[in-house]
């Protein structure tokens, strides 16, 4: 219970420090940290923390693609 309650408070001081946030939003996300605990104080804890992160460009060029066969060519489906 404490370590939930020491984490919730981290969360709450992280979220009050963001200065991108809008009075409103800090408060139903601090709402929600508070009603839903551990869910939600780690999601919205890694949610910031990957939004703060710069993005990996490649080496080769700026293009974002992964390799993984997609591609901007149209032709849908079959």
């Amino acid at each position: 219970m404490t370590s939930i309650v020491l984490m919730n408070l981290i969360v709450t001081i992280f979220l009050l420090r963001r200065d991108d946030l809008e009075p409103f939003q800090k408060g139903a996300q601090l709402f929600i940290v508070w009603l839903i605990p551990v869910i939600a104080g780690i999601g919205i804890w890694q949610f910031y923390r990957s939004q703060d992160r710069p993005l990996a460009r490649n080496k080769i060029g700026s293009s974002l693609s992964n390799g993984e066969g997609y591609s901007s060519a149209g032709g849908g489906g079959d």
